[in-house]
C-alpha cells in the first residue's frame, strides 16, 4: 500500500534544492560575521516548590526553544520536548528554564512535528510521569520503535479529551523530515488546550473551510536605533492574570498562512505561544518559519489575548539573532498598537500564573 505523503492548506513550496543551499551558504558566510550573538536569553530560578505541588491553577513555564511546561486542570503538560545540549554543531545558546532532572511527573506530551529542534527522544525517555504522547498522524508507528507505548496520533482538527481538558490538533504550515526516506510522511501542526465545554453547550467544531481572502504580504520592519531593546522586552515585570481556565494555543513551527484565522474562528484563545525565530534569510526560511511581524500577524488574526513569544533564543537554526527577533517583534507591536502588556516575553524557568495565584 502506498504511503501517505503529507501537503499544506496554501499552496507553497516547502522543499529546498541544492541549488537554495548554496545560496544560503554564500549570503551566510557574508552575514554572520556581522552578526551579534552578545545578548542571551536570560535564566531565573525556577519555582520547583509551586510546580511540584500545584495540582489546580493553570501556568506557563517556557524551558526554551518550543519547549514548555503547562500545568492545567491538574495536568503536568510538556510540548516539543528537547533538552539537547546542541542542535547539529551548534551548541545551545542558553540552559534549559528547568533542568530535566528537576521536572516533575508529566502527564502529557505534545508534539507539533518531528523535526530534531521539536522531537528529542533522549529528552522524552529522560523525562518521569505516565507520559501519554499526543503526535501528530504518522509519527506513531516510529515513536511505538523507540519503546513508547502510550500513544496516540491525530489529524488536523481531531482531538482527545483527558481528565477534563480537550487538546485539539491544529494545521500549521510547514513539513517533516527525520531521514532521508522519510519526507512529508508524518503530519504537523500546533495544538489547542482547552478546558471541557460545560454540558450542554456545543461542541462540535464545523467542517475546516478557508476562505476565498488572498494571502496578504507582511511587510518586514526596518528596526530605528531608538526603538526598545530586547533586554526591556524581556526584563518588564508583573504578568497578566487570565483565566482560572484558559484555552492555550500551540502554534508549533509554521510559516504564515490563512489558517490562522480558521483557528481563531473555531476557538476563544487566551494564550497563543507563537515562534518568532529561524526567519532569516526570508526568500529561504519564509515558507515554514514566521518572521516576527508576521507571527504578531498571525497572532492578531487568532483573536488570542495574549502572546508568548517562543522558537529563539536556544539554537541557531538560521541567520537572524535573539535580540534581532525581540526588537522586530517589539516594532510590530508598535506598528499595530498593541497593548505592551499583551506581548508576554517570559525568561527560560519563569512560571506565569495565569490565574494570577
Amino acid at each position: 500500500m502506498r504511503k501517505v505523503r503529507f501537503s499544506n492548506i496554501d499552496p507553497v513550496k516547502t522543499e529546498k534544492t541544492l541549488n537554495h543551499f548554496k545560496r544560503w551558504r554564500q549570503e551566510r558566510a557574508r552575514k554572520l560575521k556581522l552578526k551579534d550573538y552578545s545578548f542571551v536569553v536570560p535564566n531565573v530560578k525556577p519555582d520547583l516548590t509551586y510546580l511540584d505541588h500545584n495540582h489546580k491553577e493553570p501556568s506557563i513555564t517556557w524551558i526554551g526553544h518550543s519547549t514548555f511546561f503547562i500545568q492545567h486542570s491538574g495536568l503536568n503538560i510538556v510540548t516539543d520536548p528537547v533538552w539537547s545540549g546542541q542542535m547539529a554543531m551548534n551548541k545551545r545558546l542558553a540552559p534549559p528554564g528547568i533542568p530535566i532532572t528537576d521536572m516533575p511527573p508529566v502527564d502529557i506530551v505534545l508534539v507539533s512535528h518531528s523535526h530534531y529542534d521539536h522531537l528529542s527522544i533522549s529528552s522524552l525517555r529522560r523525562l518521569t510521569g505516565s507520559k501519554t504522547l499526543l503526535v501528530p498522524a504518522g509519527l506513531k508507528a516510529k515513536l511505538q520503535m523507540k519503546g513508547f507505548f502510550k500513544v496516540k496520533e491525530f489529524h488536523w482538527w481531531e482531538t482527545a479529551t483527558i481528565r477534563g481538558v480537550k487538546f485539539t490538533f491544529v494545521p500549521s504550515q510547514h513539513w517533516t523530515r527525520r531521514t532521508p526516506w522519510d519526507m512529508n510522511r508524518s503530519h504537523w501542526g500546533g495544538w489547542v488546550i482547552e478546558p471541557v465545554t460545560p454540558e450542554g453547550k456545543k461542541d462540535e467544531n464545523p467542517d475546516f473551510q478557508l476562505t476565498d481572502t488572498p494571502f496578504t504580504e507582511v511587510p518586514h520592519l526596518d528596526v530605528p536605533t531608538d526603538a526598545p531593546s530586547a533586554d526591556s522586552l524581556v526584563e518588564r515585570s508583573g504578568r497578566p492574570v487570565v483565566s482560572a481556565s484558559p484555552t492555550i494555543y500551540f502554534a508549533g513551527d509554521s510559516g504564515y498562512f490563512q489558517g490562522f484565522k480558521e483557528i481563531g474562528r473555531r476557538f476563544p484563545i487566551d494564550v497563543a505561544l507563537m515562534p518568532i525565530g529561524a526567519y532569516d534569510p526570508e526568500w529561504f526560511m519564509g515558507p515554514q518559519h514566521v518572521s516576527p511581524e508576521q507571527a504578531l500577524q498571525a497572532f492578531i488574526d487568532t483573536g488570542a489575548g495574549w502572546f508568548v513569544p517562543m522558537h529563539y533564543g536556544s539554537f541557531k537554526l538560521a541567520d537572524d539573532t535573539p535580540r534581532e527577533a525581540l526588537d522586530r517583534l517589539e516594532k510590530g507591536r508598535e506598528t499595530h498598537k498593541l497593548e505592551q502588556e499583551r506581548i508576554v516575553v517570559l525568561p527560560h524557568g519563569e512560571t506565569w500564573r495565569l490565574s494570577g495565584k
